[in-house]
C-alpha cells in the first residue's frame, strides 16, 4: 500500500487532518516517509543542496565557532559535542577536521548524532566512522555535561500547523480527499479556545509549530540544566509574519506539496522568534537572530576564503557567494543561539 493510499484510508476513517499530520506522515513513515526510506540529498540526483555541501567553508567555521564556544566555557571536559539532523554527516567531518587546530577540544568531546533517518545514519557512519554515537532524539543523549550543539536546516523540517482567519473567525486548513481520489487542502473549524500570536486581516494565513516551540525549550531546559550553547542556522522568520510557506522541493524543482506524499521532502519556514521565546521561558538565554551571511563573516569565512583562493579562485569565489550573497543564502537564512546566562557566544557579541 502507497503513502497516499494509507492517507486516504486515514481521512476516510477519521477526517481530515492537519498539515502537521501531513507533514509528519510524509517525512517519517517507518514505511513510506521521506526521510526513513528514501532521503536524497546533495549532488546532481539529489532533491536539494544544504550550506555545508556548497562548501567546506560552512562546516570548518561551525567547528571553529564550537571550538571558540568550549573555550569561552572554561574548556569543560567531558562535554556533549552533539549535532542534530546530521545529514549525509559533511557539516560534521569538516568541524572535526578545523577542530584538530586544538586537539584538546577533540579529547574533551563526546560526539553523539541526532538522526532519526536509518539510512542517514548509515551514510554518516561510512563517512565518519564509529567515533560518533547515535540517538533517535535529543532526549536519549546523556545529560550531566554541558552541551555544545549544531542544528543547521531542522527546525523547517519540524510541522506547523496552519489557521486561516476568516471573516467571524479562525478555521484551520487541513488535508482532505476529494470525490475523485485527490489529496486537498480544506478549512475545518479551529480548535476551541484557539487564538492566533498574530493580529491579520481575514484571508490570512497563520503558521504555528508546537514541534519547533517543543525543540526550543528542550534546548533551553538541557542548557539551562547543564550549561553550554546551541547553534540553529535555518532559513525562515526573524520576526512574526503571516504567510503560507509550506513546499516539497524534489529534484532541486518545487512541486505542490500534496502531489507526492513521502516522495519530497517537504519543509516550513523556521520559527526563530517562537523559538527563542521558548528556550527563554525554560531557563536559557537566547541571542539576536542574524543572517547566515553576516554570522559567516563575523567567523571569519573571508579569510578563509581567501586561504582556500590560491588554489581555485573561481570556485571559492562562487561559494562564497552563494553563503553569504543576500540574494543567495545569506539573508533568507538566518542563525540564532541559544545559551547559558553570561555566556559571549562567538559571532552573537553585542
Amino acid at each position: 500500500m502507497s503513502l497516499k493510499a494509507r492517507l486516504e484510508a486515514l481521512i476516510a476513517a477519521g477526517g481530515p487532518i492537519t498539515t502537521a499530520e501531513y507533514m509528519d506522515l510524509c517525512l517519517h513513515h517507518p514505511e513510506h516517509g521521506y526521510y526513513a526510506t528514501r532521503p536524497r540529498l546533495g549532488g546532481e540526483g539529489g532533491d536539494f543542496i544544504t550550506a555545508p555541501m556548497a562548501s567546506q567553508m560552512f562546516g570548518e567555521l561551525i567547528g571553529l565557532w564550537a571550538v571558540e564556544t568550549w573555550d569561552r566555557l572554561g574548556r569543560p571536559s567531558p562535554f556533549r559535542l552533539v549535532e542534530v539532523g546530521p545529514g549525509e554527516g559533511v557539516l560534521m567531518e569538516d568541524a572535526l577536521r578545523a577542530a584538530r587546530l586544538l586537539p584538546e577540544f577533540l579529547d574533551a568531546a563526546d560526539l553523539w548524532l541526532v538522526e532519526p533517518s536509518r539510512p542517514l545514519a548509515a551514510r554518516q557512519r561510512e563517512r565518519l566512522g564509529d567515533a560518533p554515537k547515535w540517538a533517535t532524539n535529543l532526549a536519549d543523549v546523556p545529560a550531566g555535561a554541558p552541551m555544545i550543539l549544531i542544528a543547521n536546516e531542522v527546525l523547517d523540517c519540524l510541522p506547523v500547523r496552519q489557521f486561516v482567519r476568516l471573516q467571524d473567525g479562525w478555521s484551520e486548513r487541513r488535508v482532505g480527499v476529494d470525490p475523485s481520489g485527490s489529496l486537498y487542502f480544506g478549512l475545518a473549524p479551529a480548535p476551541a479556545g484557539f487564538t492566533s500570536p498574530l493580529d491579520v486581516a481575514p484571508g490570512a494565513l497563520v503558521e504555528i509549530s508546537p514541534a519547533q516551540e517543543a525543540f526550543g525549550h528542550a534546548l533551553g531546559a538541557r542548557i539551562a540544566q547543564d550549561g553550554g550553547a546551541a547553534l540553529l542556522i535555518d532559513y525562515g522568520r526573524a520576526a512574526p509574519e503571516a504567510g503560507d510557506t509550506l513546499q516539497a522541493i524534489r529534484g532541486h524543482v518545487r512541486e505542490g506539496p500534496l502531489d507526492n506524499p513521502g516522495e519530497a521532502d517537504l519543509t516550513v519556514h523556521a520559527d526563530f522568534p517562537a523559538v527563542a521565546g521558548a528556550a527563554r521561558s525554560a531557563g536559557a538565554s537566547v541571542s539576536g537572530i542574524v543572517g547566515q551571511g553576516e554570522l559567516l563573516r563575523r567567523l571569519g569565512i573571508e579569510a578563509r576564503a581567501a586561504a582556500l583562493s590560491r588554489g581555485a579562485p573561481e570556485r571559492v569565489a562562487r561559494e562564497l557567494h552563494r553563503l553569504t550573497a543576500p540574494e543567495q543564502m545569506g539573508e533568507l537564512f538566518k542563525a540564532l543561539a541559544i545559551h547559558s546566562p553570561g555566556l559571549q557566544v562567538p559571532g552573537f557579541e553585542s
